[in-house]
């Protein structure tokens, strides 16, 4: 598949994304909207633009690893698949149902193109260490790509990673943190801050960026440049906007996990999808769009 390149078909892809990722979690009777959404551009950038992975082939040993460390946003990273081909868009229908292939949080064991198990935060950065520093011993020219989470930065293992991945030089690993600065219970900052978040990972020996994570120049631009650094890890620092997209929970401390009792409520959450300029709310046909 090529590259995507036009800005209409990446905003098209975010408002089908935004609708796919609400309306399997209303069908599942909930999920973790918030993170998930916040994540959208930054998914298709990578997932569209970035990677260098075959989809026919999932376990390529040379491709380009991508570990979603904060896991629960395992929706948005699904729907990425499913559109580059790693099983079908009605697959995305079964999230959370009995058999599914596609469980609340990431597992690489049952899902084609997931390249680690995720869930237990705090974990997945030590994870893509473990992977970068591997490609590096087999002399392996791939990248290794993980978003981590801001709340989850509150987690010692972070810290410990990010001194493995500075002490070992491994200028193959681009990390990404999801700073919508809100978590489960309450803004980052009223729980354990983060800042100074750029000067924190600076002292850790990473080169850092930070970006403005709905705008499409701005990852693009930024991870190429991150890629390109020698002798260091590098951090991008992604300032998004937690439930981007959905006017009913967008930047909303509820909108970390919201649950959906019956038909009304879904139609409400459907209808609350909805893109920036446009007057009537975003419509996804499943049909047309497989």
């Amino acid at each position: 598949m090529e590259q995507i390149e036009s800005k209409d078909q990446l905003d098209q892809l975010a408002k089908e994304f935004r609708y796919i990722v609400t309306d399997i979690m209303c069908r599942a009777g909930g999920g973790h909207i918030g993170g998930s959404l916040s994540l959208v551009e930054i998914i298709i950038t990578l997932y569209f633009r970035i990677l260098n992975i075959k989809p026919d082939e999932p376990r390529w040993e040379d491709r380009d690893r991508f570990i979603l460390s904060k896991g629960h946003a395992g929706p948005t990273l699904y729907t990425a698949l499913a559109y580059r081909g790693y099983f079908p868009k009605e697959v995305l229908l079964t999230l959370n149902a009995n058999g599914t292939k596609l469980p609340s949080h990431v597992d690489q064991v049952i899902t084609p193109g997931v390249d680690q198990t995720a869930g237990s935060l705090g974990q997945g950065l030590s994870c893509a260490t473990g992977i970068a520093l591997a490609s590096k011993l087999h002399k392996r020219t791939n990248n290794v790509f993980c978003v981590v989470g801001d709340g989850e930065s509150q987690e010692g293992q972070i810290w410990e990673a990010a001194m493995f991945a500075a002490h070992h030089k491994l200028d193959n690993l681009v990390v990404i943190t999801d700073y919508n600065k809100m978590q489960i219970d309450a803004e980052v900052e009223k729980i354990v801050s983060l800042e100074p978040v750029v000067d924190k990972w600076r002292s850790f020996g990473w080169e850092v960026f930070e970006i403005d994570g709905h705008d499409w120049d701005d990852i693009y631009d930024t991870i190429n440049k991150a890629m390109a650094v020698k002798d260091k890890p590098a951090m991008i620092v992604a300032h998004t906007v937690k439930a981007k997209g959905n006017v009913c929970y967008e930047n909303r401390i509820e909108c970390h996990f919201i649950s959906i009792p019956d038909e009304d409520e879904r139609q409400r959450v459907i209808g609350g999808v909805c893109v920036e300029g446009e007057e009537e709310p975003f419509e996804f046909n499943w049909t047309e769009g497989k």
